[in-house]
Protein backbone atom coordinates (compact mmCIF):
# COMPACT_ATOMS: atom_id res chain seq x y z
CA UNK A 1 0.00 0.00 0.00
CA UNK A 2 2.62 2.31 0.85
CA UNK A 3 4.04 2.51 -3.25
CA UNK A 4 0.32 3.04 -4.46
CA UNK A 5 -0.48 6.78 -5.19
CA UNK A 6 -2.91 8.66 -3.67
CA UNK A 7 -6.32 6.38 -3.95
CA UNK A 8 -8.42 10.01 -4.53
CA UNK A 9 -6.12 10.61 -7.85
CA UNK A 10 -6.11 6.79 -8.81
CA UNK A 11 -10.16 7.12 -9.02
CA UNK A 12 -10.07 9.99 -10.70
CA UNK A 13 -7.86 8.93 -13.44
CA UNK A 14 -9.72 5.46 -13.69
CA UNK A 15 -12.98 8.21 -14.23
CA UNK A 16 -11.42 10.23 -17.04
CA UNK A 17 -9.53 7.14 -18.49
CA UNK A 18 -12.94 5.27 -18.94
CA UNK A 19 -15.55 8.51 -19.99
CA UNK A 20 -12.17 10.00 -21.90
CA UNK A 21 -13.46 13.15 -20.97
CA UNK A 22 -12.41 15.51 -17.69
CA UNK A 23 -16.12 17.25 -17.55
CA UNK A 24 -17.91 14.12 -18.01
CA UNK A 25 -15.09 12.56 -14.92
CA UNK A 26 -15.95 15.58 -12.95
CA UNK A 27 -19.54 15.26 -12.94
CA UNK A 28 -19.44 11.37 -12.07
CA UNK A 29 -17.14 12.13 -8.71
CA UNK A 30 -19.22 15.52 -7.94
CA UNK A 31 -15.67 17.37 -8.64
CA UNK A 32 -14.93 19.87 -10.57
CA UNK A 33 -13.07 20.06 -13.35
CA UNK A 34 -10.41 21.71 -12.18
CA UNK A 35 -9.67 19.34 -9.53
CA UNK A 36 -10.03 16.31 -11.94
CA UNK A 37 -7.31 18.08 -14.27
CA UNK A 38 -5.81 18.68 -10.72
CA UNK A 39 -5.65 14.52 -9.63
CA UNK A 40 -4.60 13.58 -13.18
CA UNK A 41 -1.51 16.01 -13.08
CA UNK A 42 -0.70 14.99 -9.37
CA UNK A 43 -0.80 11.07 -10.59
CA UNK A 44 1.36 12.04 -12.72
CA UNK A 45 4.06 13.76 -11.93
CA UNK A 46 4.08 10.88 -8.93
CA UNK A 47 4.72 8.32 -11.72
CA UNK A 48 6.95 10.67 -13.92
CA UNK A 49 4.93 9.81 -17.28
CA UNK A 50 1.74 11.26 -18.88
CA UNK A 51 -1.57 9.52 -18.96
CA UNK A 52 -3.44 11.78 -21.31
CA UNK A 53 -2.48 13.45 -24.51
CA UNK A 54 -3.73 16.75 -24.30
CA UNK A 55 -5.40 18.01 -27.53
CA UNK A 56 -6.87 20.91 -28.22
CA UNK A 57 -10.53 21.14 -26.42
CA UNK A 58 -10.21 17.01 -26.02
CA UNK A 59 -7.83 14.39 -23.70
CA UNK A 60 -6.80 10.82 -24.83
CA UNK A 61 -5.07 8.32 -22.90
CA UNK A 62 -1.38 8.38 -23.83
CA UNK A 63 -0.12 4.66 -24.45
CA UNK A 64 1.30 4.70 -20.39
CA UNK A 65 -2.61 5.79 -19.66
CA UNK A 66 -3.77 2.30 -21.96
CA UNK A 67 -1.50 0.12 -20.63
CA UNK A 68 -2.82 1.75 -16.67
CA UNK A 69 -6.34 1.63 -17.34
CA UNK A 70 -7.70 -2.23 -17.72
CA UNK A 71 -5.72 -2.62 -14.54
CA UNK A 72 -7.30 -0.32 -12.42
CA UNK A 73 -10.62 -0.26 -13.60
CA UNK A 74 -10.71 -4.22 -12.78
CA UNK A 75 -9.52 -3.55 -9.64
CA UNK A 76 -12.31 -0.77 -8.91
CA UNK A 77 -14.67 -3.97 -10.23
CA UNK A 78 -13.85 -6.19 -7.88
CA UNK A 79 -13.87 -3.76 -4.91
CA UNK A 80 -17.44 -2.63 -6.14
CA UNK A 81 -18.16 -6.47 -6.06
CA UNK A 82 -16.32 -7.08 -2.53
CA UNK A 83 -18.52 -4.30 -1.07
CA UNK A 84 -22.00 -5.01 -2.82
CA UNK A 85 -21.71 -9.25 -1.80
CA UNK A 86 -21.26 -7.79 2.26
CA UNK A 87 -24.05 -5.57 1.54
CA UNK A 88 -26.13 -8.16 0.57
CA UNK A 89 -24.85 -10.87 3.02
CA UNK A 90 -26.20 -8.15 5.74
CA UNK A 91 -29.46 -7.29 4.24
CA UNK A 92 -30.31 -10.93 4.82
CA UNK A 93 -28.75 -11.99 7.61
CA UNK A 94 -30.12 -11.40 11.07
CA UNK A 95 -28.21 -11.36 14.05
CA UNK A 96 -29.27 -11.50 17.36
CA UNK A 97 -27.94 -11.41 20.66
CA UNK A 98 -29.90 -12.63 23.26
CA UNK A 99 -29.10 -13.76 27.21
CA UNK A 100 -28.11 -16.90 27.69
CA UNK A 101 -31.32 -18.65 29.57
CA UNK A 102 -33.98 -16.85 27.20
CA UNK A 103 -32.49 -17.84 24.06
CA UNK A 104 -31.24 -20.97 25.01
CA UNK A 105 -34.75 -22.00 25.59
CA UNK A 106 -38.07 -19.81 25.03
CA UNK A 107 -36.42 -18.27 21.41
CA UNK A 108 -34.34 -21.19 20.41
CA UNK A 109 -37.27 -23.67 20.69
CA UNK A 110 -39.54 -20.98 18.47
CA UNK A 111 -36.66 -19.46 15.78
CA UNK A 112 -37.58 -22.02 13.37
CA UNK A 113 -41.30 -20.75 12.68
CA UNK A 114 -39.24 -17.29 11.76
CA UNK A 115 -37.24 -19.07 9.91
CA UNK A 116 -39.89 -20.99 7.81
CA UNK A 117 -41.49 -17.42 7.75
CA UNK A 118 -39.21 -15.40 6.17
CA UNK A 119 -36.65 -18.19 3.72
CA UNK A 120 -35.19 -15.61 2.80
CA UNK A 121 -33.91 -14.26 5.70
CA UNK A 122 -30.69 -16.19 7.31
CA UNK A 123 -30.29 -16.17 11.65
CA UNK A 124 -27.48 -15.96 13.17
CA UNK A 125 -27.90 -16.45 17.39
CA UNK A 126 -25.30 -15.04 19.54
CA UNK A 127 -26.03 -16.59 23.66
CA UNK A 128 -24.32 -13.59 25.74
CA UNK A 129 -25.65 -12.01 29.20
CA UNK A 130 -23.39 -9.17 28.26
CA UNK A 131 -24.99 -5.62 26.80
CA UNK A 132 -24.26 -5.68 23.41
CA UNK A 133 -22.24 -2.77 21.69
CA UNK A 134 -24.46 -2.04 18.69
CA UNK A 135 -21.71 0.34 17.75
CA UNK A 136 -18.96 -2.53 17.49
CA UNK A 137 -20.73 -5.71 16.52
CA UNK A 138 -23.00 -6.12 13.42
CA UNK A 139 -25.69 -7.17 15.79
CA UNK A 140 -29.06 -6.27 14.72
CA UNK A 141 -31.18 -6.86 17.67
CA UNK A 142 -30.47 -7.94 20.81
CA UNK A 143 -32.84 -8.98 24.00
CA UNK A 144 -32.02 -6.91 27.39
CA UNK A 145 -33.40 -6.85 30.98
CA UNK A 146 -33.77 -3.61 32.24
CA UNK A 147 -36.15 -0.98 33.06
CA UNK A 148 -36.27 -0.29 29.04
CA UNK A 149 -33.90 2.98 28.88
CA UNK A 150 -31.26 2.91 26.42
CA UNK A 151 -30.20 6.22 24.81
CA UNK A 152 -30.12 5.79 21.13
CA UNK A 153 -32.14 2.33 21.41
CA UNK A 154 -35.74 1.86 20.65
CA UNK A 155 -36.95 -0.56 23.43
CA UNK A 156 -39.76 -3.02 22.86
CA UNK A 157 -41.49 -4.15 26.01
CA UNK A 158 -42.07 -8.00 26.11
CA UNK A 159 -43.05 -9.22 29.63
CA UNK A 160 -42.29 -8.46 33.14
CA UNK A 161 -39.47 -10.32 34.86
CA UNK A 162 -40.31 -12.95 37.57
CA UNK A 163 -39.16 -15.81 39.00
CA UNK A 164 -40.44 -18.73 41.49
CA UNK A 165 -39.08 -22.07 42.90
CA UNK A 166 -38.71 -24.70 40.69
CA UNK A 167 -37.40 -28.09 41.30
CA UNK A 168 -37.58 -31.93 40.22
CA UNK A 169 -40.70 -34.37 40.94
CA UNK A 170 -38.03 -36.62 43.07
CA UNK A 171 -36.46 -33.46 45.35
CA UNK A 172 -40.43 -32.65 46.20
CA UNK A 173 -41.10 -35.96 47.38
CA UNK A 174 -38.06 -36.59 49.27
CA UNK A 175 -37.76 -33.23 50.95
CA UNK A 176 -41.66 -33.29 51.74
CA UNK A 177 -42.01 -29.76 50.54
CA UNK A 178 -45.42 -28.44 51.09
CA UNK A 179 -45.43 -25.17 52.40
CA UNK A 180 -42.97 -22.32 51.41
CA UNK A 181 -41.30 -22.34 55.09
CA UNK A 182 -40.17 -25.47 53.77
CA UNK A 183 -37.77 -23.97 51.69
CA UNK A 184 -35.58 -22.40 54.26
CA UNK A 185 -34.61 -26.18 55.28
CA UNK A 186 -33.19 -27.65 52.12
CA UNK A 187 -30.26 -26.96 49.89
CA UNK A 188 -31.35 -23.75 47.56
CA UNK A 189 -29.21 -22.83 44.49
CA UNK A 190 -27.23 -19.38 45.11
CA UNK A 191 -29.21 -19.57 48.82
CA UNK A 192 -27.67 -15.79 49.23
CA UNK A 193 -29.45 -14.14 46.34
CA UNK A 194 -31.26 -11.57 47.47
CA UNK A 195 -34.20 -12.52 45.25
CA UNK A 196 -34.87 -15.31 47.76
CA UNK A 197 -35.71 -13.39 50.24
CA UNK A 198 -38.03 -10.92 47.61
CA UNK A 199 -39.48 -14.60 46.56
CA UNK A 200 -40.53 -15.69 50.36
CA UNK A 201 -41.88 -11.75 51.54
CA UNK A 202 -44.20 -12.79 48.30
CA UNK A 203 -45.16 -16.09 49.41
CA UNK A 204 -45.71 -14.36 53.08
CA UNK A 205 -42.76 -16.05 54.78
CA UNK A 206 -42.02 -12.70 57.20
CA UNK A 207 -38.74 -13.85 58.80
CA UNK A 208 -35.83 -15.37 56.62
CA UNK A 209 -32.76 -16.61 58.39
CA UNK A 210 -29.49 -16.22 56.83
CA UNK A 211 -28.53 -19.74 54.96
CA UNK A 212 -26.05 -21.60 56.80
CA UNK A 213 -23.64 -22.35 53.85
CA UNK A 214 -22.79 -20.54 50.71
CA UNK A 215 -24.36 -23.23 48.30
CA UNK A 216 -23.97 -23.15 44.61
CA UNK A 217 -24.01 -20.41 42.33
CA UNK A 218 -24.50 -20.65 38.45
CA UNK A 219 -24.50 -18.12 35.55
CA UNK A 220 -27.67 -19.08 34.13
CA UNK A 221 -31.14 -20.99 34.50
CA UNK A 222 -29.89 -22.86 32.02
CA UNK A 223 -27.37 -24.67 34.59
CA UNK A 224 -29.67 -24.46 37.02
CA UNK A 225 -31.95 -26.54 35.48
CA UNK A 226 -29.51 -29.56 34.64
CA UNK A 227 -28.41 -29.52 38.42
CA UNK A 228 -32.15 -29.53 39.81
CA UNK A 229 -33.26 -31.60 37.19
CA UNK A 230 -30.31 -33.89 38.47
CA UNK A 231 -31.97 -33.99 41.91
CA UNK A 232 -29.91 -31.40 43.63
CA UNK A 233 -31.61 -28.51 45.31
CA UNK A 234 -34.22 -26.42 43.79
CA UNK A 235 -33.63 -23.04 41.87
CA UNK A 236 -35.48 -19.55 41.48
CA UNK A 237 -36.21 -19.83 37.92
CA UNK A 238 -38.90 -17.98 35.34
CA UNK A 239 -41.28 -20.67 34.63
CA UNK A 240 -42.51 -19.13 31.15
CA UNK A 241 -39.10 -20.56 30.02
CA UNK A 242 -39.78 -23.52 31.19
CA UNK A 243 -42.98 -24.78 30.02
CA UNK A 244 -41.91 -27.88 28.03
CA UNK A 245 -40.39 -29.14 31.34
CA UNK A 246 -43.05 -28.29 33.53
CA UNK A 247 -45.75 -29.59 31.09
CA UNK A 248 -43.84 -32.78 30.92
CA UNK A 249 -43.77 -33.57 34.96
CA UNK A 250 -39.47 -33.32 34.27
CA UNK A 251 -39.46 -30.30 36.76
CA UNK A 252 -42.01 -29.30 39.18
CA UNK A 253 -43.64 -25.34 40.36
CA UNK A 254 -44.19 -26.09 44.15
CA UNK A 255 -46.30 -22.54 44.78
CA UNK A 256 -47.73 -19.87 42.85
CA UNK A 257 -46.29 -17.40 44.44
CA UNK A 258 -44.16 -15.12 41.65
CA UNK A 259 -41.66 -12.55 42.80
CA UNK A 260 -41.10 -9.67 40.32
CA UNK A 261 -37.24 -8.11 40.82
CA UNK A 262 -38.59 -5.04 38.75
CA UNK A 263 -37.06 -5.16 35.51
CA UNK A 264 -38.42 -6.46 32.21
CA UNK A 265 -37.30 -7.90 29.16
CA UNK A 266 -37.20 -5.74 26.25
CA UNK A 267 -35.97 -6.16 22.13
CA UNK A 268 -34.37 -3.36 21.44
CA UNK A 269 -32.11 -2.37 18.30
CA UNK A 270 -30.76 1.05 17.05
CA UNK A 271 -33.03 4.08 16.46
CA UNK A 272 -31.53 4.85 13.31
CA UNK A 273 -32.95 1.47 11.80
CA UNK A 274 -36.37 1.82 12.11
CA UNK A 275 -38.11 0.03 9.25
CA UNK A 276 -35.33 -1.98 8.29
CA UNK A 277 -37.32 -4.97 6.85
CA UNK A 278 -35.71 -8.10 8.69
CA UNK A 279 -35.89 -6.30 12.33
CA UNK A 280 -39.17 -5.34 11.54
CA UNK A 281 -40.55 -9.03 10.78
CA UNK A 282 -38.66 -10.60 13.52
CA UNK A 283 -39.82 -7.49 15.97
CA UNK A 284 -43.71 -8.57 14.71
CA UNK A 285 -42.85 -12.06 15.02
CA UNK A 286 -41.41 -12.16 18.13
CA UNK A 287 -44.84 -9.97 19.32
CA UNK A 288 -46.96 -12.43 17.90
CA UNK A 289 -45.12 -15.73 19.76
CA UNK A 290 -45.22 -13.49 23.35
CA UNK A 291 -48.96 -13.35 22.71
CA UNK A 292 -49.35 -16.68 22.11
CA UNK A 293 -48.35 -17.21 25.85
CA UNK A 294 -50.05 -14.85 27.36
CA UNK A 295 -53.11 -16.85 29.34
CA UNK A 296 -49.88 -18.48 31.08
CA UNK A 297 -48.61 -15.69 33.15
CA UNK A 298 -51.14 -13.11 35.36
CA UNK A 299 -51.85 -9.65 33.48
CA UNK A 300 -49.95 -7.71 35.21
CA UNK A 301 -46.43 -9.67 34.28
CA UNK A 302 -47.46 -8.42 30.35
CA UNK A 303 -48.50 -4.76 31.47
CA UNK A 304 -45.08 -2.77 31.01
CA UNK A 305 -43.20 -0.62 33.72
CA UNK A 306 -44.45 2.05 34.80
Amino acid sequence: MSRLPPLAAIRTFEAAGRLQNFSRAAEELGLTQAAVSYQVRQLEDRLGRALFVREKGRVRLSETGQRLLPAISNAFATMGDAFAALGSDEADVLTISAMTTFGGTWLSARIGGFQLAYPDLAVRMLLNNELVDFNATNVDVAIRVGRGSWPGLRADFLYRSHITPICAPAFLEANHIERPEDLLHVDRLAPNDPWWAGWFAAAGVDTVPPPQRRGIELDSQLQEASAVQGGYGIALMTPLLWRAELDAGRLVRPFDALYQPGTAHYLVHRENRVGVRKIERFREWLRAEMEKDRHLLPDELWAPLS
